[in-house]
């Protein structure tokens, strides 16, 4: 066998292709620092979008196969994770956060807020600094099911300071009230000045991910988070049930009208396992397919019915950080892996196929700030 060189390793890098973006690694930059030391060991810096293990070990293994049929008697693989940013404009009250998601829904029980607390600590779990943001004024749920009360502290220059859980930053109105039982009974301007109180005067700090809990329908709060920030786009969530698909259609036509991209559908409650371990599927079936196809948008996940997201939840606890294992915990964590992944490609198309390589640093796996 020849010598192993650099330019033979580089060709034989050429055909390692990214897992998300379905491009050769080498032509977007995401391989760097390649070397050959003496006695033919390879070290190599691969760049991904995504902190996903399963993905983190594919490449792992495709260029080491590469590299070990060119030659190479070792490879040292040494791995960054680069999260992409939204645009940013001058005047965004969180320019230190790089994605915001919307999480909605047209329909009123589809289980969105337990979606959107879980899709957020499953983002924490995958290594990502995250928070959430309970906009359903009137309907607060997250202080709830995060298991977090009483009133966030307040700086010296009146920058209020998120409550924190799991690693989770996270504001809510329900934070704000004397009591969980006290209601809301605000006119439209009020709301829209707490939405931009809770964006402007929170120190949110640096975040690789915003979450927003909508409230149900298609009324002012998706219109004033699409007029004061650049959103990376929105989740939307349904039943399998006609009567939920009706009203998610009307969501999805708003969202079309105010040019927010929709990055993915999350069929909630989509089946129930028996005792016996047959699959019920108690509200019918193919309702996230409908709204996906009608979005023009991917089909994230479908998450089982299982009782204990319900039980976790009401003890503040959810289920992606109570019961990892479980089959609803894990199908919030491919949702969102499928949501990095989508949010890279539409970074990925939006700098014309191009990346910036991650800062360099002598840690073997570490997410770029």
């Amino acid at each position: 066998m020849a010598e192993l060189t650099t330019e033979s390793l580089r060709t034989a890098l050429s055909k390692v292709v990214d897992p998300v973006f379905e491009k050769p690694m080498l032509d977007i930059g995401a391989l760097t620092d390649l070397s050959v030391e003496p006695g033919g060991e390879v070290k190599v810096r691969a760049h991904l979008a995504t902190p996903s293990s399963t993905v983190h070990a594919k490449v792992r293994e495709e260029i080491e196969r590469a590299a070990r049929e060119a030659g190479a008697t070792a490879v040292d693989i040494a791995i960054d994770v680069q999260v992409p940013t939204r645009e940013v404009m001058g005047d965004d009250p969180i320019p230190g956060v790089k994605n915001v998601v919307l999480v909605m829904s047209g329909k009123g029980g589809v289980g969105k807020s337990t979606t959107a607390v879980n899709l957020t600590l499953a983002l924490k779990r995958a290594g990502l600094r995250v928070g959430i943001l309970d906009a359903d004024i009137y309907g607060p749920s997250i202080p709830t099911m995060m298991g977090v009360h009483g009133h966030p502290p307040t700086r010296d220059d009146k920058k209020i300071l998120p409550l924190e859980r799991f690693g989770v930053k996270m504001m809510s109105i329900g934070f704000l009230l004397e009591d969980d039982k006290q209601a809301v009974i605000w006119r439209g301007p009020m709301l829209h000045s707490a939405l931009q109180q809770f964006l402007k005067d929170v120190e949110w700090g640096e975040l690789d991910y915003l979450v927003l809990d909508l409230p149900p329908g298609t009324g002012d709060v998706a219109l004033t988070m699409a007029q004061k920030l650049k959103v990376s786009g929105v989740v939307m969530v349904t039943t399998p049930q006609e009567v939920a698909l009706q009203d998610v259609y009307k969501c999805v036509s708003m969202c079309s009208k105010l040019s927010l991209p929709i990055l993915g559908v999350i069929e909630n409650m989509s089946y129930f396992v028996d005792s016996a371990g047959v699959r019920q599927e108690l509200f019918g079936r193919g309702g996230g397919e409908k709204i996906a196809e009608f979005a023009k948008a991917p089909l994230l996940g479908q998450i089982p019915l299982e009782p204990p997201v319900r039980e976790w939840g009401d003890k503040g606890m959810p289920i992606v950080q109570s019961v990892p294992d479980s089959a609803s915990a894990k199908a919030f964590t491919a949702v969102a892996d499928a949501l990095i992944a989508k949010v890279a490609n539409l970074h990925f198309e939006r700098t014309g196929g191009t990346r910036i390589p991650a800062a360099k640093g002598p840690t073997r796996l570490r997410i770029v700030r």
